[in-house]
């Protein structure tokens, strides 16, 4: 498969990143969402993410507007009737992405793929809403994903090699590199990295030290590039405290019970970066 040009339903962060990361690295994209209101914030995120990255010389100047050429801007999924691969970015709700997956299969060509970027949701139960089961897969890009640069690929029970082949190659040609998880709650990156920032959460909660010095410790003795509190504040403490719950959901196991201090700290709005305030103020 050929793949020049994607689809990508969801213009939020995660669908706007993407769309930027693809068309940086020459692919076509039609970028789909309900409002024209979402869709011009999406292009005004990826204009300043183009900005961003002129500064940091990774794109000349004079190619911007050449980039966002690239992104067809759509405000129905019938504007995917010729796309031979789909990303779904929509919010992590699983009706919500159950019922889209339905709705493209019926607009999609009957080989296209469709890829769900979902952080912590079954991709085989995706994939069996969608009529299609072996061309379904998941792509749990990063957050800002024009800067990270892993995207882990996510098979579910019926996923095909070739279905599998196809995202990776996909994903390669957007500059990023692979890692395959098999289809277990929170696959491999947040089922780490959730119970990690948990435990800084109660540790600060506790009073074994300031946010400041926790960050720091992680920072300089396990030479991690940003502290546990500091990443909860750029991911949003929401999106931290969702994933604990669905991990403790879905296993069990005590070690994901979200920290009492997260749990008040979204209830008061205290969401990260995106709110001005977390653990740290902006």
């Amino acid at each position: 498969m050929n793949i020049t040009k994607i689809g990508i339903v969801g213009a939020g962060v995660i669908g706007a990143g993407i769309a930027e990361t693809a068309a940086r690295q020459g692919l076509g994209v039609i970028l789909v969402e309900t409002t024209k209101v979402q869709l011009e914030k999406a292009v005004e995120t990826i204009r300043r993410g183009l900005k961003k990255a002129i500064g940091r010389k990774e794109v000349a100047e004079k190619d911007e507007d050449l980039i966002i050429g690239r992104v067809q801007l759509a405000l129905d999924i019938q504007a995917l009737t010729k796309i031979d691969f789909v990303i779904e970015a929509v919010t992590e709700d699983e009706r919500t992405k159950t019922d889209l997956f339905s709705k493209l299969h019926t607009v999609c060509p009957a080989p296209a793929i469709f890829a769900s970027a979902t952080s912590s949701l079954s991709i085989t139960k995706l994939a069996k809403a969608s009529k299609r089961a072996p061309q379904v897969i998941g792509m749990h890009f990063m957050n800002p994903v024009p800067v990270m640069k892993l995207v882990e690929i996510v098979r579910g029970v019926q996923t095909a090699p070739e279905t599998i082949q196809a995202a990776k190659s996909v994903a390669e040609r957007m500059g990023k590199e692979t890692v395959l998880a098999h289809d277990f709650p929170g696959f491999m990156v947040n089922r780490v990295i959730a119970p990690m920032i948990n435990e800084a959460i109660y540790s600060l909660y506790e009073g074994v030290g300031s946010a400041q010095d926790i960050d720091r410790a992680l920072k300089l003795g396990a030479n991690h590039p940003m502290g546990p509190l500091q990443l909860a504040d750029l991911l949003g403490l929401d999106a931290v405290l969702n994933s604990l719950e669905m991990l403790h959901r879905q296993f069990g196991n005590p070690k994901f019970s979200p920290c009492p201090l997260l749990v008040k700290y979204v209830e008061a709005g205290f969401l990260g970066r995106k709110t001005g305030k977390g653990f740290y103020e902006y």
